[in-house]
């Protein structure tokens, strides 16, 4: 079977052209939070369609999870990127021009960007109310803190928080922040929408059909069966393309000029459409003086920006995931999703568990250190087996904590030598409850159909349900195929994220060949996972199915300018049983390279709430020149396993890991992304020099006022002390000898600046002296006489 990929000839959502069909702009707010005082459209040329607040005032809110966004804002604009207006003519650049020609007066009003400040009582508030949506997208307690900017608080109680610190012999607590970040999937957010009398039909790459679907029905307040979502396959998405986007916008214009309107956004905008949530994590953890844990706490603040969007779940998986794979007799987790005037922050690959496993897995390392432990010991003697509980009440099953860590360490030599290198281990949830449904249909040629609500946006979703269904039907692969999802026509699924759909929709595809077996024609399948947690005190079913997942890193550092390098990188994955080994061992890596750019550079950076590294020129994403000298990683699959989601598993253990090898030489990094400045300002702080050392003492973020328990508590912004190294540990880079920190010092990019510019100087002055000397040869010349001719 041909990849179509491959060929090209895959059509994407912004390849699709349908008859009158006009192109859109949209006009965005400069401002990030301000009252909208008049919008004057009168500039724009007769024949482009405008749309404006008054165009959409008849229509409701919407959102996944709350309901807080609107069409167009009908009041004020609450972040720098917000919609303010879109046209749309018979050319992109018609368009373009348009919207630039629209006049907006604002009104500006005070804006909060930090998540942990936004919290306060003196926080200007982004949205006055908070209303849960009635999409089942919301499909778990939703807590609005109403009054304030937290649309979600999620707790997880488990055991006497205050007993668990009272047996500790050590206490290790430390505050983490990860930076937001961007999902860069080539192809951007594209959508095409048309209406046939009162029905509305889109065309967009989306992983969300369903929740759309819901959204749009409810907007235009008409019958879910009178929305028609078409999912093409997706250049990308990592999470970006879920729920409504673009597809409003497009849908309002369409109904204003009555023919269809294709919505293409600029890679800028991009940036100002939906990223990752920036997140402030707090960790405090207590053990015995034998390494056994007996308490932890963490709180959680995830940035979610000017609208909820999903934050809500992804503060409560940020909250659950963040005690982590271990057993814990005492555990309290609060998590909020707090409203910034930022733009919005939703799903992105990890969804909230990198931020939390990123905090965790560094404390534990502080932890061991404080207890002069093997980091890799004081895991092991914690781990969750198979039968124990998890920290939400939950039984654990096919547990392989254990061999996933020791294969980790393993591929670094962790018993040669600890110093340089890091360990991570993690789980992180599927999202449950959760429902799948699929239907296989049997041609008249002998082929089949596989009808199913699965997205394809790179991961290699259709190919994996035809291989599902031939090994089931008995048939090669090539007599089955999987067309792109259409809500007309496949059934219910709840959408394709969380890492669920092989394993999901391939145990209903073995309902829906049975039953195609048993009729001949059609067969109908489907599967509910049920479960849930209580969302006041986070005990019940976190997730049916674990994902489960280990790193190590091995890193190169030069500690007189801060510059590291990873020289090896591997992650063994729990896969259970493997359907398309190429496109897993694809899926592995590629969450192994978003792991690694969101430890080096990947960053969203602002200017009073306004994006200013919008382009792929300032914002950096991992290149070949990046990668780590050995990236390795491993599916891990067992005799008789069932099959395992794995798309974003590898993703999150990988930032801990060079965290943790950064840590084996006492340098304590607590930010995401590590510059060589946080580097060096660690390793002054180690070394009792420079700014970092007045740190020492400094207080942790406010604990709501509850007491400090007893047990020696360490707060690791001082000195830390380095683990023993064996005779034969390398430091390659700080070690190598003079002549070695020479060779790194001209290899840097300033000295080869440097010398250049020196190299070109001299050259001009060699250049100006020979120039010189033949004209002064020259002049002595003519000034000889010459003899007569004979």
């Amino acid at each position: 079977m041909t990849d179509m990929r491959v060929t090209g000839a895959v059509r994407y959502s912004q390849d699709v052209e349908m008859e009158g069909m006009l192109h859109a702009r949209l006009l965005r707010s400069p401002m990030a939070h301000a009252r909208v005082v008049r919008v004057d459209a009168s500039a724009v040329p007769e024949g482009v369609v405008v749309l404006l607040s008054e165009d959409v005032s008849d229509l409701g809110g919407y959102g996944p999870q709350i309901k807080d966004q609107e069409v167009l804002p009908q009041e004020r604009v609450r972040y720098a990127g917000d919609v303010v207006a879109a046209v749309a003519a018979k050319t992109v650049e018609e368009a373009e021009e348009a919207a630039g020609l629209i006049d907006v007066e604002y009104e500006e009003l005070p804006a909060v960007f930090d998540e942990v400040k936004a919290t306060s009582e003196r926080a200007p508030l982004v949205h006055e109310t908070i209303n849960i949506s009635e999409n089942d997208a919301a499909y778990f307690g939703i807590r609005p803190q109403q009054e304030t900017n937290t649309c979600h608080l999620f707790r997880l109680r488990h055991g006497d928080l205050k007993a668990g610190f009272g047996e500790a012999d050590v206490v290790v607590e430390e505050t983490y922040h990860t930076a937001g970040a961007t999902h860069v999937p080539m192809e951007p957010h594209a959508a095409v929408a048309r209406w046939n009398g009162d029905r509305l039909e889109v065309t967009t790459g989306t992983q969300t059909p369903f929740n759309m679907r819901t959204d749009l029905a409810g907007l235009f307040g008409i019958d879910e069966e009178k929305v028609r979502i078409i999912s093409p396959s997706m250049g990308g998405s990592f999470g970006a393309k879920t729920f409504v986007r673009t597809e409003a916008i497009a849908a309002c214009l369409a109904r204003k000029a009555g023919r269809p309107v294709k919505v293409v956004l600029r890679r800028d905008e991009m940036w100002m459409t939906l990223n990752r949530h920036p997140a402030t994590v707090r960790v405090k953890i207590g053990a015995r003086s034998d390494g056994t844990l007996v308490a932890s706490e963490t709180e959680c603040w995830a940035n979610t920006g000017a609208y909820a969007d999903c934050g809500p779940g992804v503060a409560q998986k940020m909250g659950f995931a963040a005690p982590g794979p271990y057993r814990t007799a005492n555990v309290r987790v609060d998590s909020r999703a707090v409203y910034t005037n930022l733009p919005p922050n939703g799903a992105f690959r990890g969804y909230g568990q990198m931020q939390s496993t990123w905090a965790r897995e560094r404390t534990m390392d502080l932890l061991a250190d404080k207890l002069e432990m093997d980091p890799l010991e004081l895991r092991m003697k914690n781990l969750l087996k198979d039968g124990d509980k998890y920290c939400t009440g939950e039984t654990m099953h096919d547990v392989h904590f254990e061999r996933l860590l020791q294969n980790a360490a393993d591929a670094v030599g962790w018993s040669e030598s600890r110093k340089n290198k890091g360990l991570c281990v993690m789980l992180k949830g599927m999202q449950t409850p959760s429902r799948a449904a699929i239907a296989v249909e049997a041609e008249d040629d002998g082929t089949y159909t596989v009808r199913c609500a699965t997205t394809e946006m790179g991961q290699g979703a259709k190919m994996a349900m035809c291989m599902m269904a031939a090994e089931l039907l008995d048939v090669e692969v090539e007599k089955v195929s999987c067309p792109d999802p259409d809500t007309d026509v496949v059934p219910y699924d709840t959408r394709t994220t969380s890492s669920r759909s092989t394993h999901m929709m391939g145990r209903a595809l073995k309902v829906a060949v049975a039953d195609l077996k048993d009729n001949g024609e059609r067969g109908y399948g489907e599967v509910v996972d049920e479960g849930g947690l209580d969302p006041d005190t986070g005990q019940g079913v976190a997730s049916s199915h674990w994902h489960q997942g280990a790193a190590a890193a091995e890193v190169e550092v030069d500690e007189e300018t801060g510059r590291f390098r990873v020289v090896k990188l591997h992650a063994p994955i729990y896969a259970g049983r493997v359907i398309n080994r190429p496109a897993a061992e694809l899926q592995n890596e590629g969450s192994m390279i978003m792991g690694l750019g969101t430890a080096l550079f990947e960053s969203n950076e602002f200017a009073e709430g306004q994006i200013t590294n919008a382009n792929l020129s300032d914002y950096n994403v991992p290149a070949m020149d990046d990668m780590p000298i050995a990236l390795s990683h491993e599916l891990v699959e067992r005799e008789g396993g069932e099959v395992q989601g794995l798309g974003e598993t590898a993703l999150p253990p990988v930032p801990p890991a060079i965290g943790n090898a950064l840590y084996s030489r006492g340098i304590h990094v607590t930010e995401l992304p590590i510059s060589a400045e946080s580097v060096l300002d660690a390793v002054d702080a180690r070394d009792g020099r420079g700014d970092a050392w007045g740190k020492v003492g400094s207080e942790p973020i406010s604990t709501d006022g509850r007491d400090d328990y007893a047990g020696e508590s360490i707060f690791a912004f001082g000195p830390t002390r380095e683990p023993p190294t064996p005779d034969n540990g390398s430091d390659r880079l700080s070690e190598q000898g003079l002549p070695g920190r020479v060779k790194t010092l001209l290899s840097s990019p300033f000295a080869l600046l440097l010398l250049g510019t020196l190299g070109a100087g001299l050259l001009a002055i060699v250049v100006y002296c020979l120039l010189h000397r033949r004209g002064e040869t020259e002049k002595k010349a003519s000034s000889v006489p010459r003899l007569p001719r004979r």
